[in-house]
């Protein structure tokens, strides 16, 4: 974990995070793994939720972050989502910090690491990744134990 990794989390993370946690445990109904996500826009509204939902769709690009990007760019009627935020429950996965590079969204908070498919700063660090043509600013560990729970709880129960 770089230091650029270790920014500070402002109250606005805090609470957002609330909401992903809100779609994580959404995700239980359909026995998906419990990871939310929300996409705010520049003026600090939500414009996109999302939660796991591979299991429910047999989709396995469904995951959180996918879901909430889409939602957030048909609210926008743009692809480009200039000055918004992903809020996560979990580090994002490779393919989820590609669609966060190619939207251009400028800042990620997530909660718990990934340390087995992580690319936002443990496995990979896609998202600052300097040969790519975005950059993104990453806000980790906001609500970490809490969120890290989540999961764990999840999966004590399918072992």
């Amino acid at each position: 974990m770089t230091a650029s990794a270790r920014r500070r989390p402002s109250g606005s993370h805090d609470r957002w995070m609330d909401l992903a946690l809100d779609e994580a445990r959404r995700a239980l109904a359909t026995a998906d793994v419990p990871i939310g996500a929300v996409a705010v826009g520049p003026d600090g509204a939500v414009i996109g939720t999302g939660r796991n939902e591979r299991e429910a769709h047999q989709d396995p690009t469904a995951h959180a972050e996918m879901v909430a990007i889409r939602q957030a760019a048909r609210v926008l009627g743009s692809w480009r989502l200039d000055g918004c935020t992903l809020v996560a429950t979990l580090e994002p996965c490779a393919m989820c910090a590609g669609a966060i590079v190619l939207a251009r969204i400028p800042r990620v908070v997530f909660g718990a690491w990934d340390e087995k498919a992580g690319a936002s700063g443990s496995v990979f660090d896609i998202l600052r990744e300097r040969r790519l043509n975005h950059w993104v600013e990453v806000y980790p560990g906001v609500r970490e134990d809490e969120c890290a729970a989540l999961l764990r709880d999840f999966f004590a129960g399918h072992r």
